[in-house]
C-alpha cells in the first residue's frame, strides 16, 4: 500500500477508536474486540515507518515522530489539567476526560477495554492490593 493509504487508514482507525472510547466497559468478547481495534491502530504508522526506512524517506519518519510526540505531549498536559480540575467542578473534569480520551486514542480507551477483559474467571477473586506495609507478604 502507498503511504497515503496507510495514513488514511490510520485516520479512520483513530476515529473508530475515539468513538469506541466512549462505550462503557464491555465484558468478554466485546472487550477483546475493542482491545484488538486498539492494537490494530498502531499498524498503519508502523508500516509507514517501515516503508520510509526502506526508501530512506526522512520526511515520513519526521511526520510520524511529530504526530506521536504531539499525542504524548497533549496527553501529558491533559492528564495534569484533569488532576488539577479534581478540586474544581465536576463538569470541567468530565470535559477534560472526554478530550483526553480523544487525544490519547487508543491509549486511554484500550486501557479501559483491556482492564475489563482481564477479569478473573467466575468463582475466583483478584487479590486485593495491600493497604499498609503490615499487610505485605513476608
Amino acid at each position: 500500500m502507498k503511504q497515503r493509504s496507510w495514513l488514511a487508514l490510520w485516520a479512520v482507525l483513530f476515529i473508530v477508536c475515539s468513538v469506541l472510547g466512549f462505550i462503557p466497559e464491555q465484558q468478554g468478547a466485546g472487550a477483546w474486540m475493542m482491545t484488538l481495534a486498539a492494537a490494530v491502530f498502531f499498524l498503519p504508522p508502523a508500516m509507514v515507518l517501515y516503508q520510509a526506512g526502506k526508501a530512506k524517506d526522512r520526511q515520513s519518519v519526521k511526520l510520524i515522530c511529530f504526530l506521536a510526540a504531539l499525542s504524548l505531549g497533549l496527553t501529558l498536559v491533559l492528564l495534569v489539567l484533569n488532576f488539577m480540575a479534581a478540586v474544581r467542578s465536576e463538569f470541567l473534569g468530565t470535559v477534560l476526560h472526554y478530550v483526553l480520551v480523544v487525544v490519547s486514542t487508543p491509549m486511554i480507551a484500550s486501557g479501559h477495554w483491556r482492564s475489563s477483559g482481564w477479569t478473573p474467571p467466575p468463582g475466583h477473586s483478584a487479590a486485593p492490593f495491600p493497604k499498609t506495609p503490615s499487610e505485605l507478604p513476608p
